[in-house]
């Protein structure tokens, strides 16, 4: 015997509620699958390297996330997310961090990439320089992939902002249960990357309060989040003054260079006690350093950091008579 239809009505609501209670639990069960499928097979994570605002005047110094938590066998692939140039780097056994310090452009071993695809837990293994633009005639990679045999922890740096940028890979026993997915991994970058982003603007800020026309702030930094830019951009002052550069950052180096770039923007060229146009830079400025010019002509004077003015590091001296 047929079903009444006021039966065949009553039924059809009930299985359209459990076709959407269905539909809402079944991407729950695969993201669980994915967190706790006991790691039978290898995978590959991804982790950011850097970050910057829209207009890359704030460049950040993170690994994001810090820390990510895999199984013997899975693969971590580092990909370049901000113009500044960074490396990903596992020290070799007894190797100190200092011992790279600071960042050697001219030498292949912290500028290329070094060791192979597999990290035998002890080697010393480089990306190499890495960056999401080509910048400054360096070479850059754009990712990074190693494979992780082993279980341990393993610390890696950037050699070229040092103690700054660390961060850790933890490999465990191959089908341990895995604390965390990929996107909840990138949740966590994109967190760390908008606190970059706001302390960076408060470092902006404290820049300007610091700067007046015979103070320029070289770019400053709080050992996380980077500010590319002098500050302030333009200044005016009289012929026979003085501008002080000031490197006042923990972790980013700087130059300020007037006129041609030299071919070799690490070292000093020209005299800044008595500057009336042509070639002058400071070389390379580390944390905390000064660099002094006195302009004995009158005329605008154009100036770049040689490591940062792609990322519009750049600025002008108006001496008036």
């Amino acid at each position: 015997m047929a079903p009444h239809p006021a039966i065949h009505s009553t039924l059809r609501p009930v299985h359209i509620v459990l076709a959407a209670v269905m539909a809402l639990l079944l991407p729950m069960a695969v993201s669980g699958a994915a967190v706790a499928d006991g790691g039978k097979s290898s995978r590959t994570w991804t982790v950011q390297v850097g970050s910057e605002s829209d207009d890359q005047a704030i460049q950040g110094m993170a690994f994001l996330p810090e820390h990510v938590y895999i199984n013997a066998g899975d693969k971590v692939t580092w990909r370049a997310n901000s113009a500044e140039i960074h490396t990903v780097t596992f020290l070799a056994a007894g190797q100190s961090l200092d011992s790279t310090q600071p960042f050697n452009p001219t030498n292949p071993q912290q500028l290329f990439k070094q060791g192979g695809a597999v990290y035998d837990g002890h080697s010393y293994f480089n990306s190499g320089v890495m960056s999401n633009v080509a910048n400054s005639g360096f070479k850059e990679a754009r990712k990074y992939t190693l494979t992780f045999p082993h279980t341990g922890e393993f610390t890696y740096y950037c050699l070229v902002h040092g103690m700054a940028m660390m961060a850790m890979v933890h490999v465990r026993a191959a089908g341990t249960h895995y604390p965390y997915t990929q996107s909840q991994y990138d949740r966590q970058g994109q967190k760390q990357e908008r606190a970059i982003l706001r302390d960076g603007h408060k470092s902006w800020d404290a820049a300007r309060d610091q700067a007046d026309n015979h103070t320029v702030i070289a770019g400053t930094d709080n050992g996380t989040s980077m500010v590319m830019r002098f500050v302030h951009q333009e200044i005016k002052i009289k012929t026979g003054e003085s501008v002080t550069f000031i490197n006042n950052g923990m972790g980013a180096p700087h130059t300020v260079t007037f006129g041609k770039e030299p071919a070799d923007i690490f070292a000093p060229l020209g005299n800044p006690a008595a500057y009336a146009g042509g070639d002058l830079s400071s070389g390379l400025m580390p944390p905390g350093s000064r660099y002094t010019v006195t302009f004995t002509k009158a005329g605008e004077f154009d100036y770049i950091c040689a490591l940062h003015d792609f990322m519009g590091m750049v600025g002008t001296v108006e001496v008036r008579d």
